[in-house]
């Protein structure tokens, strides 16, 4: 199977990506996902939008599995197979921000513990990393404002959301004054950075 990245965003596809869709005979993705990839899935391919993750390692050899983002930040790459990446949300918030990828370090809160995420963050902001936050929506920029408490004078907190969609919206707060959560499709950046 080929795992392909469609990017965080429309247009985020990379050359390869758009030829492994063009040549695929069977496409398995999310909503979103197929979307972004519709206008360059050749007619005949039989699509499947994806309802039960736990089936996708039974797929046959030939399947395109498209996986939002990039499959290796918290993506589809454990299914194995192929991997072709996709841009990631960590790429366009990072040169939206004038940010290194150097200086940044990713923190996973999409669907698991918060304040175990929030910890984590906090004692890496600590080591003067620059933190990726992957988060879904119940996930408050407030608390991880609070847990920067004593440490936040030059600490900036962007919620970064729908990149690369005409409406992207990046609104930057500090830990005494957070900005407000972002929509389903938002990840946060926080650390020192200009």
């Amino acid at each position: 199977m080929k795992v392909v990245g469609v990017g965080c965003g429309p247009g985020m596809l990379t050359e390869e990506a758009i030829r492994a869709i063009r040549e695929a005979t069977e496409i398995h993705g999310s909503r979103r996902a197929i979307e972004m990839a519709r206008p360059h899935i050749a007619k005949g391919c039989r699509v499947v939008e994806i309802r039960d993750y736990s089936t996708l390692a039974d797929l046959p050899r030939q399947a395109v599995v498209l996986s939002t983002g990039d499959p290796m930040l918290a993506g589809l790459g454990h299914l194995g197979g192929e991997v072709i990446p996709g841009i990631s949300s960590l790429q366009v918030a990072a040169a939206r921000l004038h940010i290194p990828l150097t200086r940044v370090v990713v923190v996973d809160a999409h669907a698991r513990d918060h304040a175990e995420a929030v910890e984590r963050a906090a004692g890496e902001i600590r080591r003067g990393m620059v933190v990726f936050l992957l988060t879904d929506p119940g996930f408050d920029p407030a608390t991880l404002a609070a847990a920067l408490r004593g440490i936040e004078s030059q600490i900036r907190i962007a919620v970064c959301d729908r990149l690369g969609y005409e409406d992207e919206r990046i609104t930057t707060g500090s830990p005494t004054h957070p900005p407000p959560p972002g929509s389903s499709l938002s990840c946060i950046v926080v650390g020192e950075f200009d």
